[in-house]
């Protein structure tokens, strides 16, 4: 995991969480702790890490992700034993 990736680690677990974390940063980290990413229905993406599935929306047309879907990251993380 390289730096930014640790600071967007850190920025998930904010309270409360930040409202201008980018989709593609989370991808990114999601791929350095090892996760499978895959391209779901329409803007829907697939995570499978730990042995945890989730989906989530990607957000469309700008690329930042809101505080809701930042709180279900960090569930989900949460539920991988990652954080």
């Amino acid at each position: 995991m390289n730096k930014k990736q640790q600071r967007i680690l850190d920025a998930i677990q904010l309270t409360p969480p930040p409202a201008n974390l980018k989709w593609d940063d989370i991808e990114s980290l999601f791929k350095a702790l090892g996760a499978t990413v895959s391209q779901g229905n329409g803007s829907r993406v697939r995570v499978l890490l730990n042995g945890v599935k989730a989906t989530f929306h990607k957000p469309h047309p700008n690329n930042e992700v809101g505080r809701g879907c930042v709180r279900g990251i960090r569930t989900f993380l949460e539920n991988a034993n990652v954080i």
